[in-house]
């Protein structure tokens, strides 16, 4: 790892106040121009003595605003200190999680991956539009009938049609011959360009799409594509337990990567992270923003300088062998869930390399889906699908209640 390593507390704590003394202080400095400042005093007292060991807090209490992109060109100077966090969490996940070359990325941290999501769709319509003068109808958005519903969220906003591929019921794998048959649709009705959403654990099942599909279709049909791979929920969970993967910037057909680090890093909502290859990114610049030092890029514009710390601050806890180490635990603990289904000849889907397992909801009476708050595909009579998510919290003695209880009600 470059540049991913485990500091001590007193290490971490000294990184991040010399980023707040880098930072504009409204408590102190003459800053009569911007428009914001730190939190009311008032209901927020900065002289708290808890928060003199809890650099996250006095980050939030300071409340720096990250505005812009700070991978690509200049940046607001006042909040220099935030952004430098902020590019060293970019650091670690573009490259030393996601294979990217130093230097050749962009990126920031949103407020969620639905905005990353979109982020990406906004950029690669634009470059349709700016390299190929497209016009917005010969765009089409590609994604699996699983992916997330920021994807049609987008295709609502941009006013670019999204084109839903069928999956397998039980595998949840892309079909094939389908994906074939819809891309010779679109292009037989004037479609010219695609943007490709392939998905790392889908919301609901943890399912991951092998990107290559696409980009085999597309290009045996020889049109312009992007692909953005959807990692929001696996994206700090597929590349630990499957270290051989190459959904990554590794593959140069993958252009962007959405990550979430507010599901498995536990870090405040909303903290998305997005990142794309060099030369994507300036297609949304937003030359209006004259008054904000190197524009904005950014689907959100203002957004939390603490949220950056936040996550620099979990990444830097636990190093990458810290990281691996709870992954595997996680592993572990999915695998002991699903020799329990086995016993019980309970049927389920499970991605091999993630922690998300879902049952078929027949297996599952409503009054124990009501108990342990499992999460139906659909809120209604139709729904087919119930998740359990192996998060941090889920221990074993949770799992071994739930299976006896199960067990009672098949018996029953």
């Amino acid at each position: 790892m470059q540049f991913w390593k485990k500091l001590t507390q007193e290490q971490r704590q000294q990184r991040i106040q010399l980023a707040l003394q880098q930072n504009v202080n409204f408590s102190k400095d003459a800053s009569l121009g911007y428009p914001a400042s730190k939190l009311d005093s008032r209901v927020f007292n900065d002289d708290a003595p808890f928060l003199k060991d809890a650099p996250t807090l006095q980050t939030y209490v300071a409340n720096p605003n990250n505005i812009g992109c700070h991978t690509f060109g200049t940046s607001e100077k006042a909040f220099s200190g935030t952004q430098e966090i902020e590019r060293e969490v970019l650091n670690v996940i573009a490259i030393d999680i996601f294979k990217a070359k130093e230097n050749e990325f962009d990126g920031y941290i949103a407020p969620g991956g639905t905005e990353a999501n979109i982020q990406a769709l906004w950029i690669f319509r634009n470059y349709f539009l700016n390299t190929y003068n497209a016009k917005p109808d010969e765009i089409a958005i590609l994604s699996s009938e699983d992916t997330h519903y920021s994807i049609p969220k987008g295709s609502n906003l941009l006013q670019v049609e999204w084109l839903k591929i069928p999956v397998d019921f039980n595998t949840r794998e892309i079909q094939k011959d389908q994906l074939e048959q819809i891309v010779e649709n679109a292009i037989q009705n004037g479609k010219k360009y695609f943007m490709a959403v392939a998905n790392m654990a889908t919301t609901m099942f943890g399912s991951v799409d092998d990107p290559d599909i696409y980009s085999t279709v597309l290009e045996r049909h020889n049109v312009p594509y992007k692909l953005h791979i959807d990692g929001a929920y696996g994206g700090f969970v597929y590349p630990f337990s499957n270290p051989n993967s190459n959904i990554n910037f590794s593959n140069p057909k993958i252009s962007s990567i959405t990550i979430d680090a507010h599901k498995m890093l536990q870090a405040p909502y909303g903290t998305g992270v997005f990142i794309c290859r060099k030369g994507l990114i300036e297609n949304v610049l937003t030359k209006e923003a004259e008054y904000v030092e190197g524009m904005d890029l950014t689907l959100c514009g203002s957004r939390s300088g603490a949220n950056a710390v936040a996550v620099w601050m979990i990444l830097f806890t636990y190093g990458a062998y810290g990281w691996y180490e709870k992954i595997s635990v996680l592993q572990m603990r999915t695998q002991f869930l699903c020799q329990e289904l086995d016993q019980l000849n309970i049927e389920y889907f499970r991605e091999p390399f993630m922690n998300l397992v879902t049952i078929h909801s027949e297996n599952i009476p409503e009054t124990i889906a009501e108990k342990y708050d499992l999460v139906p595909q659909q809120h209604n009579e139709h729904n087919k699908w119930y998740k359990i998510v192996l998060m941090d919290h889920v221990e074993v003695e949770h799992l071994t209640t739930f299976i006896a209880d199960l067990k009672a009600a098949i018996n029953g």
